[in-house]
């Protein structure tokens, strides 16, 4: 992993580290929606539904576009598909030196 996709993975974990904000990421996933239908579904104000909005828009993982007087919010798919890749990766090198831990316990053992 190279160190701008590093830097895009701790983005997405520290904002997705917040309940509610992850709570919003899986509404979003599910269908675009505007701010007061998030709020409908959550246990938060319409403000901070907003609030974590911004957050997430920050870091790039939402994307918004005017609909008449409402704003409509989308995950943005290069965010999910980089987070998929960024685990895919970390849980490859995980296999790979639990598979060497396990030859080298196996060649004291023998």
């Amino acid at each position: 992993m190279d160190e701008h996709e590093a830097r895009e993975a701790i983005k997405v974990f520290q904002a997705l580290g917040d309940p509610h904000r992850l709570a919003i990421v899986e509404q979003l996933i599910r269908a675009p929606r505007s701010v007061q239908e998030l709020a409908d579904k959550l246990p938060i104000s319409r403000p901070a539904v907003s609030r974590h909005l911004r957050v997430l828009k920050a870091n790039h993982f939402v994307l918004d576009e005017a609909r008449g007087t409402r704003r409509i919010y989308r995950v943005r798919p290069e965010s999910v598909e980089a987070l998929c890749n960024y685990l895919e990766r970390l849980w490859d090198e995980a296999q790979r030196r639990f598979v060497i831990a396990a030859e080298n316990t196996r060649a004291k053992r023998q």
